[in-house]
């Protein structure tokens, strides 16, 4: 009887150790795969691309340069690329949110129409393996999709300084920058010229703090509501430079004078202040007119 408990004892044991080893074997093969997916994966971007970031433009092939013979490249081994191989591993594990990210800024940097394919080579975002990423890239507000290629999309089509201009000039009443910086790369420089030019006004909104621009143009007619007018006229400001100064300081703005200090500068050296009478301007042909577009501000 023993005899036969011992021989099952053994038996099992020897069950346990096949199925550990085919385990182990199993284990093995799929780090294998694994190794030859991400080998081929970097023969296909060596070959195609030297930067991770430069993009091939999208050129046809031509028929006569089907038949020419194929460069033979050299092999990529696994052990000499292990740190590009974990960063490609981090990215595409990293959340959706974060890969979606990386794809929409690369549209943004390029402006150019980009199969799955070549953001892959460009960015390590694999979208055709990612479902979710996939989606929410196709259905992303500033993402275009012509069901075989991404771009990226803003809200104002704009190509250059000129056309900037021209968006502006139809928003006299404000524009705000946010809705046109990602137009093209280069619409806060360009509007930072078009500000020295003088065609522009760039002001800061001191409740949101985002910048407003607006048209420079004395042939644009503003419609100012009368209750605005009437309000305006019954505002009465200080007398005192210095309660001036603390209205400025309390809306957030620098006073360009410091009449306090200046006036006790005045007491300590001695010296009196006195007012000196106001002469009524008046307007000739050589005076500088300010607000021409606005004249029923000034009838009062």
């Amino acid at each position: 009887m023993d005899k036969y408990i011992k021989q099952g004892d053994d038996r099992q044991r020897k069950l346990c150790l096949i199925a550990s080893e085919m385990s182990l074997q199993e284990s093995l093969n799929r780090f294998q795969r694994q190794q030859e997916k991400c080998q081929t994966t970097l023969t296909r971007i060596t070959t195609r691309a030297t930067l991770p970031k430069v993009v091939q433009s999208h050129k046809a092939t031509p028929a006569s340069n089907s038949l020419a013979p194929s460069k033979v490249t050299a092999s990529v081994k696994f052990s000499n690329d292990t740190e590009r191989l974990q960063h490609i591993n981090a990215i595409r594990k990293s959340p959706v949110g974060a890969q979606l990210k990386r794809v929409i800024g690369l549209l943004f940097e390029t402006r150019q129409t980009l199969t799955p394919e070549e953001i892959n080579e460009a960015c390590y975002v694999d979208i055709n393996s990612n479902k979710a990423l996939f989606d929410s890239l196709k259905n992303n507000t500033k993402v275009h999709y012509d069901g075989k290629r991404f771009s990226y999309k803003s809200k104002y089509d704009l190509k250059g300084k000129d056309q900037l201009l021209s968006l502006i000039r139809k928003y006299p009443e404000g524009l705000q920058v946010m809705e046109v910086k990602d137009s093209y790369p280069s619409v806060l420089e360009d509007l930072q010229v078009l500000k020295a030019a003088g065609q522009i006004w760039l002001l800061s909104n001191m409740d949101s703090q985002e910048d407003i621009v607006y048209p420079n143009d004395p042939k644009v007619m503003i419609k100012v509501d009368d209750d605005i007018k009437q309000h305006f006229r019954e505002i009465e400001l200080p007398r005192d430079m210095v309660d001036i100064e603390k209205e400025l300081q309390k809306n957030g703005m620098k006073p360009a004078t410091n009449t306090a200090k200046r006036r006790v500068m005045a007491q300590f050296h001695g010296i009196t202040s006195k007012p000196k009478p106001k002469k009524k301007r008046e307007i000739t042909k050589r005076t500088k007119l300010t607000n021409a577009h606005l004249p029923e501000l000034f009838q009062n």
